[in-house]
């Protein structure tokens, strides 16, 4: 009887495509295998690229005669430590009667490497079709959907191509400049940390953003405060008064005066007096009001490095950490794959969202939320339309749509960190904040006048929340001046 195979990157995925597809399966050492189908697994990678004195024994030692290193054929090993496991997955895909093999790897760049170079080596059944499963979440009906619709694996050969090339970029840059600056900076180095030896190491990304750490640190070491003054207006009435902002115009008695520090500003203390004793009690009037409507939007969804920045602002931890806990969120079937450069969705998940809010109202237990969806509710707020909306856009989608709730996974909630539980609720939290209508603003901008000399003030007022009853923004966070330290000194003018 000819079977099927699958292959996941880990077992507990494997575990999950055997739940989905309800099959009796037979445990055996590295594998499932029921009447029809077996489900194996990688555990990360199974196999690397080659050292250079795997080409040479004489490249083990670090000489610049030797560089550039730059082999005409590459070479690939098995990983020691997974040897066994690589091995029981190399005899299934040998198998006769396998005739199927679905490549269930993790769906992205590098879930395509890891299981390509797993079928380089292990070179499978030449009978066998190859193809590969591509999904957005593990819930069972995606991951059956997945299986229906796999395509042939040439579909994806430009994914694994990139992918290749990205690991050969990442080796010939490591290799050679790791080697060749150690050898001619190392001494040096090691005298500074007082060591008998040093190297150093380089890589294509991480070499970049240390340079990038190097070079702010540097700025923020060299920076010297500045000191400059503004001057403010109070203006109104004894009973009801606001402040503007004094800033330069053409008609200025100041316009291009060297003792400005800026548009809005005197470079001494004493400058700066002096004009305001020049209007001080001076009349004023209102030279022009404008007032306007605005609405805003809810933000875009999540993409990976929006929620990794945001978890960094709340919670105060890592990128990684953040990409941890969204990883463990999706091996739970709760949310939808995490690593993603899309902020939206596609077509065809917009049309059947419905699922997934449907899914948040009966399972998700957080008063919070269900108040949230209950409004929804009352207030009609329309779901069935995000085509039409900047939520939805096919075209800015490569491998995956943003990061949303499923709408499932609600068995493995109570059991999660509390960690875990907030970074959830935040990804539940910009979901439904796109079914809201925008927020609206009543917007007012005076410009003042006192002989020729202009103030400026602006205001918003908050008359609709809209969606920021979901995001709660802070409306009262004010930006901070980072590079001058400035004193404000008002004038009062009734």
């Amino acid at each position: 009887m000819s079977k099927k195979l699958l292959i996941t990157e880990k077992p507990s995925v494997a575990m999950e495509f055997a739940k989905a597809l309800k099959l009796n399966t037979k445990r055996n050492d590295g594998y499932l295998e029921s009447e029809n189908w077996i489900i194996t697994w990688c555990v990360g990678h199974l196999v690397t690229m080659s050292y250079p004195e795997k080409y040479d024994e004489k490249l083990k030692f670090w000489r610049l005669d030797t560089l550039p290193f730059i082999p005409n054929e590459w070479k690939y090993e098995i990983i020691p430590a997974v040897e066994k496991q690589f091995k029981i997955v190399q005899s299934l895909l040998q198998r006769e009667d396998v005739e199927e093999i679905y490549n269930a790897g993790d769906s992205g760049r590098e879930g395509e490497y890891i299981q390509r170079l797993v079928f380089m080596m292990a070179k499978p059944n030449p009978k066998a079709v190859i193809k590969r499963v591509w999904i957005d979440s593990q819930t069972e009906e995606e991951i059956l959907r997945g299986i229906k619709e796999a395509k042939q694996a040439s579909e994806y050969d430009s994914l694994s191509d990139s992918a290749y090339l990205r690991a050969k970029e990442d080796y010939l840059i490591g290799i050679n400049f790791s080697r060749l600056l150690s050898i001619t900076q190392g001494k040096n180095l090691a005298k500074q940390i007082n060591e008998e030896k040093a190297s150093i190491s380089v890589g294509r990304v991480m070499t970049c953003v240390l340079g990038m750490i190097v070079s702010r640190e540097l700025e923020i070491r060299n920076f010297i405060k500045t000191k400059y003054y503004k001057i403010a207006g109070e203006f109104g009435t004894e009973e009801s008064s606001f402040y503007a902002e004094w800033k330069v115009n053409e008609k200025s008695k100041v316009f291009e005066n060297p003792c400005l520090y800026n548009e809005n500003g005197f470079k001494k203390e004493e400058d700066a007096k002096k004009f305001i004793l020049s209007l001080q009690g001076k009349q004023a009037k209102v030279v022009e009001l404008k007032k306007s409507k605005q609405k805003e939007n809810a933000p875009l969804l999540y993409n990976l490095a929006e929620i990794q920045n945001d978890c960094s602002k709340k919670f105060k931890i890592k990128p990684d950490e953040t990409l941890e806990v969204i990883q463990n969120l999706y091996e739970k079937k709760l949310v939808t794959y995490p690593r993603t450069d899309a902020r939206v969705l596609s077509t065809a998940v917009a049309k059947e969202i419905s699922k997934n809010l449907n899914g948040i109202a009966k399972g998700y237990k957080d008063e919070e939320v269900q108040g949230y969806i209950k409004k929804m509710v009352d207030e009609k707020y329309a779901t069935n339309n995000l085509e039409k909306t900047k939520y939805v856009d096919d075209k800015k989608i490569t491998d995956h749509y943003a990061i949303i709730p499923t709408g499932q996974g609600y068995e493995n909630y109570e059991k999660l960190p509390d960690l875990h539980k907030k970074i959830y609720k935040i990804i539940v939290e910009r979901f439904l904040a796109i079914f809201y209508p925008p927020a609206e603003f009543n917007k007012v901008n005076v410009s003042i006048e006192i002989e020729n000399e202009l103030f400026y003030t602006s205001g918003k007022i908050c008359i609709k929340k809209g969606y920021r009853e979901v995001l709660k923004k802070d409306e009262n966070q004010n930006s901070k001046n980072k590079t001058v330290e400035a004193r404000r000194y008002p004038i009062s003018t009734k």
